[in-house]
């Protein structure tokens, strides 16, 4: 009985976020973070046709490594949470940016997604987009 509770777990493991079956499966939060920037990538190739978006290199923060890459000019900061603290997600953005305008892409459970960028970036941010 407990390998077809485990079977079904890894079946439904990322699709639903927690299951429940008497006990309650919960996804890491380094795994939750990677699927973040999957899905981030892909509402940005649709959205706003960012055809070369991808998750980025994890190596190190910094310029070179934001956490989705493919729109020049912008730095991208993923966070994939329920309680997102606004100030501590954008100040490494901003920290890890370098000459790139950094912006925070955020989205809870069940909910769409959300920008936070700075208001001084704001025309920085809308030109980098309309130039895709």
């Amino acid at each position: 009985m407990a390998w077809i509770l485990r079977k079904l777990q890894r079946a439904n493991y990322g699709l639903m976020g927690s299951w429940k079956i008497g006990d309650k499966m919960t996804i890491n939060s380094r795994q939750k973070g990677a699927a973040g920037e999957r899905e981030w990538a892909k509402f940005t190739k649709k959205t706003w046709r960012a055809m070369f978006a991808r998750r980025g290199c994890q190596f190190a923060g910094g310029p070179e490594s934001p956490d989705v890459i493919g729109i020049p000019g912008l730095h991208c900061e993923v966070k994939r949470c329920e309680k997102l603290s606004a100030y501590k997600a954008m100040s490494q953005a901003v920290k890890d940016s370098g000459n790139n305008t950094p912006y925070v892409a955020h989205r809870r459970n069940c909910e769409e997604w959300l920008i936070i960028i700075r208001a001084e970036d704001v025309l920085a941010f809308v030109k980098a987009i309309n130039e895709l």
